[in-house]
C-alpha cells in the first residue's frame, strides 16, 4: 500500500499565482510612472516568507543556533527586498527561488555572528579586561578568567574563508601529485 503524500506547507502553484498578481500590481505601477514605489506584498506572500523561513531554521545545519529568530528575520527582510525580483517568465517556482534567498540570509548571519564572538573574544582576551569586571572594593581576582581565554582564543579570525593556494599544482595532473622526490622535481620515467 502507497503511502499518501502529505501536504507542502506552501503550495507552490497558489504561491506563483500570487506572485503573478503582486507583478501585475508592480507594473501597473510603473505605467503610472512612480518607479520607486512598489506595492505591499500580500498577506499570503508574506505568510509564505514566514513558512519557509521557519521551516528552513529546522534543517540540521540551522536547527541549534542561540540566535535562529534573527535568521528568520534576516530570511524574511531579503524576500521582501528581492520579491519584485522573480521573474514568473523565468521560472515557475518561487518556492525554490525564496527558499535560495532565505538559505544564503541564514549563512549570512551565521557568519556575522561567529565574527562578533571573536570581536567579544579578543575583548576578553585583553589585558584590561579586570577593570570591566572589578567595582571599587571589589577585592577578588580575575586572573584565572583572563588567562582562560587568552589560553583557548585563536590567535587570528578563524571564521574568515580560507584562500587555496593552487598555483603550485596548477601544471601537475592526476598522479604527478605523487611522484615527486625530496628536490621537489618531478620522476622522469624512461618510456
Amino acid at each position: 500500500m502507497a503511502k499518501a503524500k502529505g501536504e507542502h506547507y506552501v503550495d507552490n502553484k497558489i504561491f506563483l499565482k500570487a506572485m503573478i498578481e503582486w507583478r501585475e500590481k508592480c507594473k501597473e505601477i510603473e505605467v503610472v510612472g512612480d518607479k520607486k514605489q512598489i506595492p505591499p506584498v500580500t498577506n499570503y506572500m508574506g505568510e509564505c516568507f514566514l513558512k519557509i523561513a521557519t521551516h528552513l531554521s529546522y534543517r540540521p545545519n540551522f536547527i541549534n543556533y542561540t540566535y535562529k529568530d534573527d535568521m528568520i528575520s534576516d530570511g524574511i527582510e531579503n524576500c521582501l527586498q528581492y520579491a519584485s525580483n522573480f521573474n514568473p517568465e523565468k521560472s515557475s517556482n518561487p518556492f525554490a527561488y525564496f527558499t535560495q534567498i532565505i538559505y544564503y540570509a541564514f549563512i549570512r548571519r551565521i557568519q556575522k555572528e561567529k565574527k562578533q564572538t571573536h570581536v567579544k573574544n579578543k575583548i576578553i582576551s585583553g589585558s584590561n579586561y579586570e577593570s570591566y569586571v572589578t567595582m571599587p572594593g571589589d577585592s577578588t581576582s580575575y586572573q584565572v578568567l583572563n588567562s582562560f581565554a587568552v589560553e583557548n582564543l585563536p590567535q587570528e579570525d578563524v571564521y574568515k574563508p580560507k584562500k587555496v593556494d593552487n598555483i603550485a599544482n596548477k601544471d601537475k595532473k592526476g598522479l604527478e601529485n605523487f611522484m615527486e622526490d625530496e628536490d621537489n622535481e618531478v620522476k622522469e620515467y624512461n618510456k
